[in-house]
């Protein structure tokens, strides 16, 4: 064998690739990829040619078939041994007495050593080592990089991809009972979480999150994880929970749960609750190292079933990654989203987020910094939670911000991460939290982040409301064919009466499944008076489904002066805006109403249309006049002194 032979390698736990050293290798066209993977899986063994039609065209194979495999195995040869001469016995692609031999080094093809390592952490658990059967589970897991063989073709392909899936799952089952035996439950209810999206039929996996859920002190969360799993399975398949789940939560109803894990099909012993991970953070040389990361490190939640739309802001993300790299030792490519309330921000980020994942294979970090809730939270506190997601033990947590951020950066550095931070308030709350090097940063917010285009050049999406076409067909999917059928004209009322904002179009969709006698004509009618429309945009008991309390929240972030122009722009019924006109309606010279009209823009309470214009739509202005009310109501009862002091230790309350 050829000294270049040793370093080359095949992926097939992913799309199918082939690399020698750090350059890949172009295999060729589809059933030359799958005759490769159908030797690389066999690593070892002669195949023969009747074999090899059978796998790659199963009992529909072409009369041509036979010439076809010598093309395919020609072809494969050039790719993979380019130097080999002739008919030369050795080599990558070996021709044998039957058949053809692929010949390459133990652990070269990741599905073959994420089997062995599978296996051997079988019979380390089972010898009572079970710490090291952990850690080993950890690297098989961690060698996945999406669906094996992905766009492979065959029978073959298919029959292989669903036995490595089964044995995936069945080893990250084996890995989640580990973590809560270790008492990392929090970070086992988010990796089983996205198992369960999966393989949402597997009851193993619901009672690991139920399991996982109980030892974090939430038994309502796992009573209702219990329900979940019995009704997907009635749904799906007639049947109720199997005696495991239904004993577990019998457990939970009478408080007697005990430190019992579900039996293994596999039948390695269960990880002890001695296995911890190193609560250091660091490696025995001293470097930091980060435990959890890896390609089951899947944080970010479920994206929404249907989304429309956004087509152009994806591809110009795209390319802008192809732009900045992505590639290791690159700079951190940073995407910016910005937008007024229920544009839908966080449903394109998780959208791009996804798509990202096979340039960003190394895990996924995800954190919610609350900009438009009560209490943002402080880059001090999202740090911690970070880092534990990395594996570092809060014992060993660093003490200070600058402590905190630079271990962060020293964890990430050079790692094909994906970070999600969803509704940032501003530039000084994401600085500490931004990586360095390979990672990708996705950043949502209601204000536009000028200053990370300024420092890092990231690249901002503003989004804007649905164009009419695909608010429309949102609605239409959302609802399904039959409900919209010869309901068009209402289906397009409806959404231009939800300012085609994403957020309302889907309460309204909600509201139309609710009632049985719903129609969008109806319900049209009823929108047509904007106070109403402004109740009805709103899911019962969902704080975070409802257009009033999503335009609250940016009311909320207003200063007192802009908050008091907010409500008396609502008294003087222009639904647009202009700077001069509106300076001499409320008293206040040019560059000061600007400066306010600004921040509400930022803040998506108005619509820039050009210089010093702006434009209410119907909902906002809707909004703001209530909030005037309740302010007219409030002077009544506590009087102007008293409401002006109000008004100020709210202000600076909110400043901080």
């Amino acid at each position: 064998m050829s000294g270049a032979d040793e370093t080359l390698s095949v992926q097939l736990l992913g799309s199918l690739r082939v690399w020698r050293g750090e350059a890949e290798v172009v295999v060729g066209p589809p059933k030359q990829r799958a005759l490769l993977a159908l030797l690389a899986t066999q690593q070892g063994s002669v195949v023969g040619p009747g074999q090899i039609i059978d796998a790659l065209w199963g009992p529909d194979a072409p009369n041509t078939a036979l010439n076809s495999v010598h093309t395919y195995v020609a072809g494969l040869r050039r790719a993979l041994d380019p130097d080999r001469r002739g008919r030369e016995s050795d080599g990558v692609l070996c021709s044998r007495a039957g058949g053809y031999e692929l010949c390459l080094p133990l652990g070269a093809v990741d599905a073959v050593l994420f089997v062995r390592q599978c296996e051997e952490a079988r019979r380390l658990a089972a010898q009572g080592h079970c710490r090291a059967a952990f850690e080993r589970l950890g690297k098989a897991l961690g060698l996945w990089r999406g669906d094996a063989l992905s766009g492979v073709p065959g029978p073959f392909a298919a029959i292989e991809r669903s036995r490595l899936r089964e044995i995936r799952f069945s080893a990250a089952e084996d890995w989640i009972a580990g973590m809560i035996s270790a008492g990392r439950c929090e970070e086992a209810i988010v990796v089983v979480g996205e198992a369960i999206t999966q393989e949402p039929l597997r009851e193993r996996l619901r009672y690991l999150l139920m399991l996982a859920l109980y030892r974090s002190g939430r038994q309502a969360h796992a009573l209702q994880a219990y329900g979940d799993a019995r009704s997907h399975l009635r749904e799906e398949l007639g049947i109720e929970p199997g005696s495991e789940l239904r004993g577990l939560h019998a457990r939970i109803l009478a408080g007697t749960v005990d430190d019992a894990l579900p039996r293994s099909p596999s039948g390695a012993a269960e990880p002890a609750s001695t296995v911890r991970p190193d609560p250091t953070g660091r490696a025995e040389d001293g470097r930091p190292v980060a435990p959890g990361i890896g390609p089951n490190m899947r944080q970010f939640p479920s994206r929404a079933r249907t989304f429309v739309g956004r087509e152009v802001e994806i591809e110009r993300a795209r390319m802008a990654l192809r732009r900045t790299g992505g590639e290791r030792g690159r700079a951190t490519p940073i995407f910016v989203i910005d937008g007024p309330p229920g544009v839908g921000k966080s449903a394109l980020a998780l959208e791009l987020g996804y798509e990202l994942l096979a340039s960003f294979p190394e895990g996924q970090l995800y954190a919610d910094l609350a900009g438009t809730g009560d209490r943002p939270r402080a880059p001090f506190e999202i740090l911690g939670s970070l880092l534990e997601s990395l594996g570092v033990g809060r014992a060993a947590l660093p003490v200070d911000l600058d402590g905190r951020a630079t271990l962060y950066r020293s964890l990430l550095h050079e790692k094909r991460v994906l970070i999600l931070l969803d509704d940032a308030v501003d530039t000084e709350q994401i600085l500490p939290l931004v990586p360095q090097g390979s990672a990708c940063l996705i950043v949502t917010g209601r204000r536009p982040q000028r200053g990370m285009v300024a420092r890092y050049g990231a690249h901002r999406i503003s989004l804007k409301p649905l164009d009419p076409g695909p608010a429309a067909e949102l609605l239409g999917e959302l609802l399904g064919r039959e409900a919209v059928s010869g309901n068009e004209d209402a289906v397009r009322r409806l959404v231009e009466q939800c300012g085609r904002l994403p957020l309302g179009i889907r309460i309204t969709a909600a509201a139309l499944q609710e009632t049985a006698d719903a129609s969008p004509q109806r319900l049209a009618v009823l929108y047509e008076d904007p106070v109403t429309r402004l109740d009805l945009l709103a899911v019962a008991g969902e704080d975070g489904m409802s257009v009033r309390s999503s335009l609250t929240a940016s009311y909320r972030a207003l200063p007192a002066m802009t908050a008091h122009l907010f409500r008396l722009l609502s008294r003087t019924g222009l639904a647009v805006v202009e700077v001069p006109e509106s300076g001499q309606l409320l008293g206040v010279n040019r560059s000061e109403l600007l400066r306010h009209l600004e921040l509400l823009a930022d803040l998506g309470l108005l619509t820039r249309l050009g210089a010093g214009s702006y434009r209410f739509d119907d909902l906002t202005l809707t909004y703001a006049g209530e909030c005037a009310e309740a302010e007219w109501v409030l002077s009544r009862s506590l009087g102007p002194a008293r409401l002006k002091q109000v008004v100020a230790d709210q202000d600076e309350l909110r400043t901080g």
